[in-house]
């Protein structure tokens, strides 16, 4: 896959975290494939007793990483070696899911977290690894705190989070702002103040894919928890009645039709795409002086841009609080890191040896120092420690932003439509898409979402 056109759906898929071009380049062949050090071509059933397995993606660099985590764990443990299939990312969904429905899922269940790990809970088809981290508190302790809330279910812990951490950046052209003589925005208020000026001098306040839906929902998700706190959206993934409804909820989908009709996003927004990055062109080419997106698009502005990137154009930061706002601004949203839970349908003895590899294997020193090579923070502190191999000035300045983001932030939402239910990501992305349309209210909104909570 070419790196200049990684995106979200890619990204999810494929890519832990987002940085670097060289860190972005990956499409997985059609799978399933075996992996090299792996003792055998297919991965067996949780329930088979036949071994410890263990199904991942492919797409690099990612996968190379995932294969040489592997190779040393069977180097170091040749009589309990893990058994592993690689998979496309569709085919990878597909075969999972299904998997585990008849309990033969594989004994490492690599996941997204959030919606899809509660699904295997409420079906009885994970172990809770409450214990284990209590038992590997040293572990636990490396790891992001803000990690854990995609991987806890009712106060219980039931997948560690492994890889690489992404969060949503505010991203803006120095040279816009130079234009209207103006500093970036440290609240939201002073954003809504520099929509006219940017309008004024002919260049769009924000640039946004909105034909892609999900694009419009990282809006959403700074709001309701810039403005409520994180509890806003943890009531609606907890299904809490009409949690849309929430007085901060309201006040956040009004600020943001606020924005829309103040003319803040680029004409024609809901017919752009994301996937074709036509929105970040419109930021590196100097037509938005603005855009929220996610991190996995630095790659991208630097080998596409120009001297964007490399001619210090570029600036970022965290989205900023609002006036009068509950929610704490060093909190974000996004990709927290990626899950691996154990099947409870394993056996006792494979089991063991899935934490055995869990506790040792993923984000041990090779593993973190392999992530951050690729051009990404892996969701452990120990990646600060590997920055300094990094030589280019602005991968470094941007790999530091990354890890501070993620590392301070005492909640890291993960992306509503990952956290939902597929039925309730489908209807959210559907009424967003409306939202900004202006085709529906706030209210009415509210009332679409209240419909679907809990299913």
């Amino acid at each position: 896959m070419d790196p200049n056109t990684t995106s979200r759906r890619t990204f999810l898929g494929l890519v832990g975290g987002g940085a670097l071009a060289a860190g972005l380049a990956a499409c997985g062949s059609s799978g399933p494939t075996s992996t090299p050090g792996s003792t055998t071509g297919a991965g067996g059933g949780g329930g088979a007793g036949s071994g410890a397995t263990y199904w991942f993606l492919t797409g690099q660099p990612q996968q190379a990483i995932r294969e040489a985590q592997v190779k040393r764990f069977n180097d170091a443990n040749s009589s309990t070696k893990l058994k592993t299939t690689e998979f496309q990312n569709d085919a990878f969904k597909q075969k999972i899911k299904t998997a585990i429905g008849a309990g033969q899922g594989p004994t490492l269940i690599w996941g997204w977290g959030g919606g899809g790990l509660k699904s295997y809970v409420q079906a009885n088809q994970v172990e809770d690894l409450t214990d284990f981290f209590s038992q590997n508190a040293k572990l636990k302790e490396s790891i992001f705190p803000s990690a854990f809330g995609a991987a806890t279910v009712n106060g219980k812990a039931y997948a560690m989070p492994v890889e690489t951490v992404t969060p949503i950046v505010l991203f803006y052209d120095k040279r816009a702002f130079d234009k209207i003589g103006a500093q970036p925005p440290k609240t939201w208020g002073e954003i809504l103040d520099l929509v006219p000026k940017f309008n004024a001098k002919g260049i769009a306040p924000f640039s946004l894919g909105g034909q892609s839906r999900w694009t419009n929902m990282m809006w959403l998700e700074f709001l309701f928890d810039r403005i409520g706190g994180k509890e806003v959206f943890q009531n609606i993934y907890d299904g809490k009645k009409d949690g849309w409804s929430d007085p901060s909820a309201i006040k956040a989908l009004e600020e943001m039709q606020k924005l829309i009709k103040a003319n803040g996003f680029i004409k024609g927004f809901s017919s752009i795409t994301a996937d074709s990055n036509a929105d970040q062109a419109l930021l590196f080419t100097g037509k938005a002086a603005m855009m929220l997106h996610g991190a996995w698009t630095y790659g991208n502005m630097k080998s596409s841009g120009g001297d964007f990137v490399t001619g210090g154009h570029l600036g970022y930061m965290n989205f900023p609080p609002v006036d009068g706002g509950k929610g704490d601004p060093s909190d974000t949203v996004g990709n927290p890191g990626q899950y691996l839970s154990i099947s409870s349908k394993a056996s006792d003895a494979d089991k063991a040896t899935a934490k055995k590899f869990l506790a040792n294997y993923t984000l041990d020193d090779a593993s973190v120092s392999d992530w951050v090579k690729s051009g990404n923070i892996a969701v452990a502190k120990s990646s600060k420690d590997k920055l300094s191999s990094i030589t280019d000035k602005f991968d470094s300045e941007w790999l530091n932003f990354v890890y501070d983001t993620a590392s301070g932030a005492k909640n890291f939402a993960q992306s509503w439509d990952q956290a939902l239910s597929p039925s309730q990501a489908e209807t959210l992305l559907d009424n967003i898409a409306k939202l900004f349309q202006l085709s529906i209210s706030p209210q009415q909104f509210a009332t679409n979402m209240n419909a679907v909570i809990g299913q």
